[in-house]
């Protein structure tokens, strides 16, 4: 069977073509309510599709795979609320939009944008997987550390107007990701001898606490201010407007893209660090970060899409999945007598190019579906703020459940919703503490195994870094971005520029 004729299995066959449009749908709703997340709806589904063929399986569940990613920036548009965590900087400059009464503007922007990141993820798995997932698997656990560090030098970016707040914030969030067992001696850390404490803490439960029930809380302050009219105009962007985005775009995907194929990361730290680079490049952008930025919007939503395509990567070439979803794909592709892994495009070229069809055939039922029912969409944010409180409530409270059907988790959400309601009234940003939650797992752990690995030894583990092009690249990185947020970069440029 040739690549055409693969690629062409799941548009000619009206059952899979159905199935992947109605995974993409209820995906998208899924992805948008905080709490419901991808990975939790593909599992589900394992146990329903474990009967069926492996086409019409796979066609349901990469629907809900890309629709979901895209999902969570509905509410992060509307309510403040992010559907996921892939959509947490998106919150950052959608919101504000919404309280301008762009609403309508943000969602059309954010769905053109991703399914422009979806398409260049989707190509670059089609014609550069394997050199990609050779150059992933070259990662040690020393550049896992210096990629959190670098997804930590976020902070900047995300600290609103004062730093050191945001500093602050961001080891909080360090400390709260810290809590529960260690995975490596499996002694208890910051749980003070509680038992509710030893699985750690819930990080859904933090981010919808701290995004929704703190917002409502806010909320309650102008409870009697009259809606935001949403100014529904032009829904898809001006072809002047994609343009002057497009290179912005076309970096942000890239990053996505690449930060998708190493095992463990995925759109969530993809979308982060790809709007740190977005303020860093854009000069002079027509409103700031953080206040509606359209570049806001453009760089987390390209980089967590296109992280879909580059997450298939290494599970297709090298059987190792790139988050959470692929992990539970690359189970199902074993429950139905496949082995991912080298030898598949050797052995089964049609399943990786079904596979790459079928995201292809998602990624546009995206676009159909984001760009339709945004009229009525957008009506959440003009409902009254008392009606409006109860429904940003009930959402919180249902997510947080959703997490692992536990009233714990909605408790823990209920105390950290009060808790960054008090960080947001003295000016705390909330951005940073679920960075910190995001990343701490990722820089602990690799610490562990880094230094581990070079005998314990600081020199060591310096000698293995400048030793290594890969390690010192982002040494370097790391410095540079480190030394700009310093004084001393202010001083150098503007001595140059005198």
């Amino acid at each position: 069977m040739d690549v055409l004729q693969s690629l062409l299995i799941p548009i000619l066959n009206p059952e899979l073509l159905g199935l992947i449009a109605l995974g993409t749908f209820a995906g998208i709703y899924v992805g948008a309510i905080p709490g419901l997340s991808v990975t939790m709806a593909v599992s589900i589904l394992i146990s329903f599709t474990f009967s069926w063929e492996v086409y019409p399986a796979l066609a349901l569940m990469i629907g809900i795979y890309m629709g979901g990613v895209y999902g969570g920036s509905r509410t992060a548009i509307l309510l403040n609320i992010p559907g996921a965590p892939a959509a947490i900087a998106t919150a950052l400059d959608g919101y504000p939009l919404a309280q301008k009464g762009l609403a309508g503007e943000a969602i059309g922007i954010v769905t053109v944008v991703s399914f422009i990141g979806g398409f260049i993820g989707i190509a670059t798995l089609a014609v550069f997987a394997p050199p990609l997932a050779d150059f992933a698997i070259r990662f040690q656990p020393r550049d896992y550390m210096l990629l959190a560090v670098l997804g930590i030098l976020l902070v900047g970016s995300l600290s609103g107007d004062s730093l050191v707040k945001g500093i602050f914030a961001g080891a909080l969030g360090i400390g709260l990701g810290s809590v529960g067992m260690d995975p490596l001696t499996y002694t208890e850390r910051f749980t003070f001898g509680t038992d509710a404490l030893r699985a750690g803490v819930s990080f859904v439960a933090v981010m919808i606490g701290m995004f929704g029930i703190s917002e409502g809380l806010m909320q309650l302050h102008t409870v009697n201010t009259p809606a935001v009219k949403q100014k529904i105009g032009r829904i898809i962007p001006s072809w002047s407007v994609v343009r002057k985005h497009l290179p912005l775009g076309l970096q942000t995907s890239s990053i996505g893209t690449v930060i998708g194929a190493l095992p463990g990361t995925g759109g969530d730290i993809a979308a982060l660090i790809a709007y740190d680079h977005a303020t860093r490049v854009t000069r002079n952008p027509e409103v700031p970060f953080g206040k509606g930025a359209i570049e806001g919007l453009v760089a987390p939503e390209t980089a967590n899409n296109a992280a879909v395509g580059g997450a298939f990567i290494p599970m297709l070439t090298l059987g190792i999945p790139g988050d959470a979803v692929t992990a539970i794909m690359l189970g199902a592709l074993f429950i139905h007598g496949l082995n991912p892994g080298p030898m598949l495009m050797v052995e089964q070229p049609d399943m990786f190019w079904f596979i790459v069809s079928a995201l292809g055939l998602a990624n546009v039922f995206m676009l159909i579906f984001g760009l339709t029912g945004i009229r009525v969409f957008v009506k959440i944010v003009e409902m009254p703020r008392s009606v409006l409180l109860p429904v940003i409530l009930l959402l919180s409270i249902v997510g947080a459940y959703a997490v692992s059907n536990s009233l714990g988790d909605v408790y823990w959400m209920l105390g950290f919703g009060i808790f960054g309601y008090f960080l947001k009234l003295y000016g705390y940003p909330l951005g940073p503490v679920i960075l910190g939650v995001i990343l701490s797992r990722l820089l602990d752990d690799n610490w562990r195994r880094a230094i581990i690995s070079d005998q314990e030894s600081l020199w060591m583990l310096l000698k293995g870094t400048v030793a290594s092009p890969l390690s010192l690249v982002l040494f370097v990185t790391v410095i540079l971005i480190f030394v700009s947020k310093t004084p001393l970069w202010g001083m150098i440029f503007r001595k140059k520029a005198g």
